[in-house]
């Protein structure tokens, strides 16, 4: 049985939240990503000091946007981006 793939009209793109630079205060960025990604405090310091890093990977745009948001709000510089499409969906 062949694998079959269909991509709906209203299905929304997949975002990455990518951290590219966490600023001066590396700790409340890295509480933001804890509430973020529901990793440790610890763990989320790491991630949050090994820039370039996916804070979240595909999730919707709404929510990628309002994590951009919550991450630039504690002094931090990150981005979305929009996941590339598969090989099979190009046409």
């Amino acid at each position: 049985m062949a694998d079959k793939y269909f991509l709906l009209v209203c299905d929304d793109v997949p975002h990455d939240v990518v951290l590219t630079d966490p600023g001066v205060r590396v700790l409340e960025v890295a509480q933001v990503v804890r509430r973020l990604t529901g990793l440790s405090l610890w763990r989320s310091k790491v991630l949050a000091t090994q820039v370039p890093a996916v804070i979240l990977d595909g999730v919707p745009q709404e929510d990628a946007t309002a994590a951009v948001v919550s991450l630039r709000d504690a002094g931090a510089q990150a981005e979305t981006r929009e996941q590339p499409r598969p090989d099979f969906l190009k046409s």
